[in-house]
């Protein structure tokens, strides 16, 4: 039986991933920031559902308009890459065969491989060997759009429902241990999927948190202190 490979699950993982931590991070300092310097629920409650909208739709938009200028530019490669192997096919093939020697085939077999891959399909064998364009790493924009819109609202409803529930006297501490325990959990699940260590994933994801969730509440003492 073989290996169980994850470098399939990077795209949408990435995607989910970063939307969750900000999801959770962005939502629970800006409630921090707010119950710093507040002394009622409404606002705290009000700044989570604006950071949740407003975050969720800034982070599909912001991935789809990223992924999709990537995607423009590997079919911009393409495109080039394509009209060079139909107006310099002998030169494209030296560049294919010199590519699989740097690899270590001696120069024989790496041109004898390279000539059967130009056989059976030129633009992909350069696609993935000369520029790096794979299935795997293939843009997909409207695939992480939905996974950082999805997952950036799963991990905002957290703080969300913290802000609604917690009572108002230790809403910080409550938002950070929270946070934590939340931002910990997403480490594990993010490690687990991708097949990493842990330790490391939690410790980076707890550490930024933390610091983010400091400023915030630093922030918001300060202005709270001003407006009194």
């Amino acid at each position: 039986m073989g290996k169980e490979h994850y470098v399939n699950r990077v795209g949408w993982l990435r995607a989910a991933v970063l939307g969750a931590n900000d999801g959770i991070i962005s939502t629970s300092s800006l409630v921090i920031g707010v119950a710093a310097a507040s002394s009622t629920r409404s606002p705290i409650v009000l700044a989570a559902l604006a950071g949740l909208t407003a975050g969720a739709m800034s982070m599909a938009a912001g991935e789809y308009v990223s992924v999709s200028s990537q995607g423009d530019a590997e079919q911009a490669d393409l495109k080039r890459e394509s009209e060079a192997l139909l107006t310099s096919s002998d030169l494209e093939l030296k560049e294919l065969s010199d590519i699989y020697v740097q690899r270590g085939l001696d120069e024989t077999l790496a041109r004898e491989v390279a000539a059967q891959l130009t056989k059976h399909n030129a633009l992909e064998a350069h696609a993935r060997d000369e520029l790096g364009i794979n299935e795997v790493s293939e843009a997909r924009p409207l695939q992480a759009a939905a996974a950082s819109f999805g997952s950036f609202l799963a991990g905002a409803l957290l703080p969300l429902f913290v802000a609604i529930f917690a009572p108002l006297g230790y809403m910080v501490p409550a938002q950070y241990v929270f946070a934590l325990v939340f931002l910990v959990l997403l480490g594990i699940m993010s490690a687990k999927t991708g097949g990493s260590p842990v330790g490391p994933a939690v410790t980076r994801i707890a550490f930024w948190g933390t610091v983010a969730m400091a400023a915030s509440a630093l922030v918001g003492y300060i202005f709270g202190v001003n407006a009194a």
